[in-house]
């Protein structure tokens, strides 16, 4: 519903909390991050607490961007990475034990504080049987959803968590009305490296490119995404190329997911440039700067595109039942965030039953030909990265400064 992003922001900004004042040597800090998200999220954090703390001492589970920053992991994070509600049953006791591992771990080692990082299912289990048995301190970075479905799990969290931070601008009242402490620290989108023109012009020319139309295909980080979206995402190319022949397409692989990108690309008309996520960042940054229009799955991707002023469409699927379910309990009319933080709808999405190639291509070339529709957009993205805290402090620095603050504030 609308009213949801027309209600005031009512924010506790960090970037008004003070450097923690006396700092205690050797603060212990247990994270736990469910997927390459939330791994990004967490290495900020830990290099924004390492700036504010001495001798801060780290545990969790986690990925590579977090292990570089010191931690070592439990067991793998790719352990957690499970999305959609059919998807998770075959995965459930596997998880359970995962689940069970991580609790004792925490409560052995005794940390000043639990933070788990987004993987809310998970996330919200490991605080609860943390909570039962001890008085440590809990954090969860990442406000569930609750603006836009299940409502009732910001009353059930409180039961567990102490704090949550927060990346829209839109979300503390929800978590305090709730009875948690909510920080706004702004969205990490604001902090990504973005190309310029001169990059985007050389992408072009690196890439075989020239003044051809560009056309970026996001189709999801996990492989369970590009088997269900580059099909469809296929259909829609074979429309726009009928029409615009010399229309080019990148498509930037997610780690581990080159080889399975490049085999369902290779029959698409024209080539088509597959870049590997070992690729510099400064390509697949130029690679969305370059492009005319994109055409993403449903995700914080539109944000990373937003960024970069890249006119999209968004589309998604999922099974059958997960739909039937999510669908029946969504509170809200749209996905995008580009779209509910701006308090827009300006980027059209086709989900679920709508993800339909005729009607998304027809979105794309509207894109691609009409300059209002684009120039509407544009505009659209810009508020959404001003409302995302775009000029202020970094928001990793924010969440560290939140964390310690909360400390501070704790009996």
């Amino acid at each position: 519903m609308n009213w949801i992003c027309r209600s005031a922001f009512i924010v506790h900004d960090s970037s008004s909390v003070q450097k923690y004042s006396n700092p205690v040597a050797g603060v212990k800090i247990f994270l736990l991050a469910g997927e390459a998200s939330g791994d990004r999220l967490g290495a900020a954090l830990m290099k924004g607490l390492k700036s504010l703390l001495p001798d801060v001492q780290f545990r969790g589970v986690s990925g590579p961007d977090m292990q570089a920053e010191g931690l070592e992991s439990l067991f793998p994070m790719s352990d957690l990475s499970v999305m959609g509600i059919v998807e998770v049953l075959p995965k459930y006791p596997h998880l359970k034990r995962r689940l069970r591992e991580a609790a004792r771990d925490v409560l052995e080692w005794q940390p000043d504080v639990l933070v788990t990082i987004d993987s809310p299912d998970f996330s919200l289990r490991l605080a609860k049987l943390v909570k039962e048995s001890s008085d440590i301190r809990t954090v969860h970075y990442v406000a569930p959803s609750v603006w836009a479905w299940r409502p009732g799990r910001a009353k059930k969290m409180a039961r567990h968590i102490d704090q949550v931070l927060a990346l829209l601008p839109f979300e503390p009242p929800y978590m305090e009305a709730a009875g948690m402490r909510c920080d706004f620290v702004g969205h990490p989108v604001v902090a990504d490296l973005t190309a310029n023109e001169a990059e985007a012009r050389a992408f072009r020319q690196d890439y075989g490119v020239g003044d051809a139309p560009l056309l970026l295909v996001l189709p999801g980080s996990r492989r369970s995404e590009i088997d269900r979206l580059l099909p469809v995402f296929r259909r829609v190319h074979e429309r726009l190329a009928g029409a615009r022949p010399d229309l080019k397409v990148v498509v930037p692989a997610a780690a581990g997911l080159h080889e399975a990108v490049s085999a369902a690309t290779s029959s698409w008309q024209g080539n088509v440039i597959v870049l590997d996520s070992t690729t510099s960042s400064n390509a697949k940054a130029a690679a969305f700067k370059a492009a005319d229009v994109a055409l993403a799955a449903s995700g914080t991707v539109s944000l990373e595109l937003a960024a970069s002023e890249t006119p999209m469409v968004v589309a998604y699927d999922m099974s059958w039942l997960s739909w039937q379910i999510m669908s029946r309990l969504a509170r809200i009319d749209t996905v995008t965030l580009v779209n509910l933080v701006s308090e827009t709808r300006a980027v059209p999405e086709f989900l679920g039953p709508d993800c339909d190639p005729v009607r998304i291509a027809r979105a794309l070339e509207t894109l691609l030909s009409d300059e209002a529709t684009r120039a509407a957009q544009i505009k659209a993205m810009k508020r959404t990265m001003k409302a995302l805290g775009k000029g202020k402090e970094a928001p990793g620095l924010r969440a560290a400064r939140a964390v310690i603050d909360g400390l501070n504030a704790s009996p």
